[in-house]
């Protein structure tokens, strides 16, 4: 099991550390529904150094990433930053992914963890044009600093005008004395803030800087705890439970990031499903009757028949409600319909509702 630069802090911080995607992680330090609620209220800092970040250089560094991606990268100027999919041969989902556009002939991608070896794989067996690929996930360390405060907060430790940076961009600069820091505006709970990227040698400087200068806005340390339910009350995905190697973008509800301008790996796949329709979708659900959904529980339908089954749940700490994620037949996918889901021998009614859970 591989450690993290930061590893040693969160121990000595008394986290409760257990295996996530071969790296030992911090799951939670005061408890998750507390560092839930400093997220969404204040600011917190997450240590998602396990992410996977390659780059790809030369002159069809573009032209790959359109072939391997299923939105159009062509879009995308120095700067600005992408959601998209990696969509593998049989009509599924490799891997989500963020694409960096650095330079005309420049790019990071950043993958997940559980799938860095199998996006490098993937990607380098389409990569026939001589693209330099480099893979420095293992050299990077990786800050998530969330919250409503972190623009205001961090602004002491660079002269890039963090309040003036938009969502999906990123500047390179000085931050807290060190060279050459990647600043995204980017993040996974919903609650704003910032994504940091910087060498592992220069991660605990990193931590040690943010969290002085969060000192008086209520500053904590995160674990991948909160990072879930945060991200279910936003209606992220997460891949290996809401999204996989056998599901669609277009069953999960991800057409906005499949751009049929280009020719892709799967684009005709998708294309007939966008026009024929699909099986089952991906729906956000809410618990009428008490009980907390949990990943693979079946849902049904009045008279207990299988229509889907849930993909991620929990008890939102926000919201003070039940809320999950499901694949379901289409015809129970409407915004409004009635569904069950199968708790323990029980029938407990859900009702289907527009993602996010959390409205701004």
């Amino acid at each position: 099991m591989k450690d993290t630069a930061l590893t040693h802090i969160h121990q000595s911080l008394g986290a409760k550390m257990a295996p996530f995607a071969g790296y030992n992680m911090p799951i939670n330090y005061a408890g998750i529904n507390v560092e839930h609620e400093t997220v969404r209220n204040s600011m917190g800092v997450f240590d998602v150094s396990h992410m996977g970040e390659f780059i790809l250089k030369g002159e069809n560094a573009l032209a790959l990433i359109q072939k391997v991606t299923s939105n159009d990268a062509s879009v995308l100027v120095d700067g600005k930053i992408q959601y998209s999919c990696l969509p593998n041969e049989n009509g599924g989902i490799v891997d989500d992914l963020l694409v960096y556009r650095i330079d005309e002939k420049s790019y990071m991608l950043v993958v997940n963890a559980s799938n860095i070896e199998k996006d490098w794989n993937h990607i380098m067996h389409y990569n026939t044009m001589g693209v330099d690929m480099k893979n420095i996930s293992e050299q990077t360390s990786l800050l998530a600093v969330q919250g409503p405060k972190v623009a205001e907060a961090l602004q002491v430790l660079t002269e890039i005008d963090l309040s003036a940076m938009e969502y999906y961009t990123f500047k390179k600069g000085v931050f807290a004395g060190l060279e050459n820091v990647l600043i995204s505006a980017t993040g996974y709970t919903g609650a704003g803030g910032f994504e940091i990227y910087v060498d592992n040698k220069d991660a605990e400087k990193l931590w040690n800087a943010v969290f002085e200068a969060g000192k008086n806005f209520g500053i904590a340390p995160i674990g991948l705890g909160a990072r879930d339910t945060l991200r279910l009350e936003m209606g992220f995905c997460l891949y290996g439970n809401d999204i996989n190697d056998t599901k669609s973008p277009i069953e999960a509800g991800l057409g906005w990031i499949t751009k049929f301008t280009k020719d892709f790996v799967s684009s005709e796949k998708f294309k007939a499903q966008k026009e024929a329709g699909v099986k089952q979708k991906l729906v956000g659900f809410v618990m009428e009757d008490k009980g907390i959904p949990r990943h693979d529980y079946l849902v049904v339908d009045e008279s207990g028949n299988e229509i889907g089954k849930v993909t991620s749940g929990t008890q939102s700490p926000t919201l003070k409600q039940a809320i999950g994620m499901a694949y379901v037949n289409s015809e129970f996918a409407k915004v409004g319909s009635e569904i069950f889901i199968s708790v323990r021998d029980k029938s407990l009614k859900a009702k289907v509702v527009k993602l996010p859970f959390l409205k701004k």
